[in-house]
């Protein structure tokens, strides 16, 4: 994935890293009809989710995890949105201060 990550794919990834998600849910909550808002089957592309499916189980019953990539990109915004709020806490105790 060669362009920055949007936000909406940020969400949908910590959205599945928060509890197990099913094939049925993921597709309910994050489907759209725009083709410019296709972030579930954008993560599935660019494989930062898969599709576990058990044995017995229908495909709708799969386990929609977070890929190690996935998991990744997810942990280094995290770090970065933490980095940024500390710089903006740091800038603001020095403005207070002058």
């Amino acid at each position: 994935m060669a362009e920055p990550v949007s936000l909406s794919t940020i969400q949908f990834l910590s959205w599945v890293a928060n509890r197990p998600r099913s094939f049925a849910e993921v597709r309910e909550a994050w489907r759209s009809t725009c083709p410019r808002l296709s972030t579930w089957e954008d993560a599935l592309s660019d494989r930062l989710v898969r599709c576990e499916q058990s044995p017995g189980k229908s495909a709708d019953d799969c386990a929609v995890t977070l890929t190690g990539r996935g998991r990744s990109l997810l942990e280094a915004h995290l770090r970065t949105e933490e980095n940024r709020q500390l710089r903006t806490e740091e800038n603001r105790q020095r403005s207070a201060a002058d």
